[in-house]
């Protein structure tokens, strides 16, 4: 019967799998490696760095100022310098990414009430971080501002601005990073594993024996995508485990949305690596074809940049990316209970693209039987 014909196939694609040293060792070891580095690695924030500190003011509030920053937990040390040729030279040598410079009237000018001047010179050759450590000056020299009015008199606030986090109230990074992480890993072990399935029985020579099978062609397809699903499955378990209990990322939304996401999403995905599997002839070419798609999906899933900071003409581009999808769906599972139409809204294109990709792989494997 045809069941048994594919549970045949479906096992023998684990065991291709699992029981290759290598592929084995691919399946199970970088994921989970990826994963916890990643978590730490893969992050957006300034933290640790160093600041070059140039004060040639001999009062209190350059003395103040210095302080603050010093005890601010972003830097790491501030290296202190006493001409403008060392902040030169240790801005090119990358030795600090910012550098303060504090006139020799800063003091006097705050006791007498006129508008103190500060320099900050960054690092603009980092720029993405260079704008956050300016961010984190602002700050200081604006809490200093606060404390200190003009002449010893109390200012008077007319607006007063008090931030508040929502869904994420301390703004733990790893809190947003891992269950990226879920959607980036099991795309790229789903595309991997599956490209290079079809390769793999072209270079081995056993296609043929395959072809000449009682199976027939949809079969053969159906065989080929369902394992990758499987340890797709197994990855997202392990992920959303590790998320939950060795990062304490909070799991407010339903198993079931992100379950029912994921089998589309990785249907998607899986159908995108058949289809690379169909045009390549080596495993090479399949790795090579992988990577091709894996990083610019990457890039143009909101993974690290909102899609809405690019470029109008590049934002349609991302419509055919599942990777964007399945990324509002974690996000939302584990930091909002995200409702069922907004999980519905983002699964139908998942389950377009994986109608598409299916539906093109299916009729370049049958070009290639003629």
């Amino acid at each position: 019967m045809w069941w048994l014909r594919l549970k045949a196939l479906i096992i023998k694609e684990l065991l291709a799998v699992l029981r290759d040293p290598k592929g084995r060792a691919i399946v199970i070891g970088p994921p989970i490696i990826q994963l916890f580095v990643f978590s730490y690695a893969a992050t957006l924030e300034v933290r640790n760095v160093d600041v070059l500190v140039l004060n040639r003011d001999a009062g209190r509030w350059g003395y103040e100022l210095v302080q603050r920053i010093d005890a601010a937990p972003s830097f790491r040390e501030i290296i202190r310098v006493e001409t403008p040729a060392e902040i030169r030279e240790g801005i090119d040598r990358q030795q600090a990414i910012a550098a303060v410079v504090v006139g020799p009237g800063f003091s006097r000018d705050i006791e007498s009430g006129t508008p103190a001047d500060l320099q900050i010179i960054l690092d603009g050759r980092r720029s993405n971080a260079a704008q956050i450590v300016a961010g984190y000056l602002g700050e200081i020299v604006a809490a200093l501002s606060a404390d200190l009015p003009a002449g010893g008199r109390p200012k008077a606030r007319a607006v007063e601005v008090v931030p508040r986090n929502w869904f994420n109230p301390n703004l733990t990074y790893q809190w947003f990073m891992v269950p990226n992480l879920i959607a980036v890993i099991a795309m790229l072990m789903g595309i991997v594993v599956t490209a290079l399935s079809i390769a793999r029985e072209r270079e081995l020579g056993t296609f043929d024996q395959l072809m000449v099978s009682p199976l027939r062609t949809h079969e053969i397809l159906t065989g080929k995508v369902i394992p990758p699903m499987l340890i797709g499955a197994f990855h997202t378990t392990v992920y959303v485990l590790a998320a939950v209990f060795f990062f304490h990322v909070p799991l407010e939304g339903s198993l079931l949305y992100l379950y029912a996401a994921a089998f589309f999403y990785l249907l998607s995905v899986v159908g995108i690596g058949l289809f690379i599997s169909a045009i390549s002839m080596t495993q090479q070419q399949a790795i090579l074809g992988a990577f091709l798609f894996i990083v610019p999906a990457i890039l143009l899933s909101g993974f690290a940049t909102p899609i809405e900071n690019m470029p109008d003409w590049l934002q349609p581009v991302t419509a055919v990316n599942p990777v964007r999808y399945f990324l509002v769906v974690v996000r939302g599972v584990f930091l909002k209970d995200i409702p069922f139409g907004e999980v519905v809204r983002n699964t139908l294109p998942l389950l377009a693209i994986a109608c598409v990709t299916l539906t093109a792989a299916a009729w370049l494997f049958r070009r290639r039987l003629e």
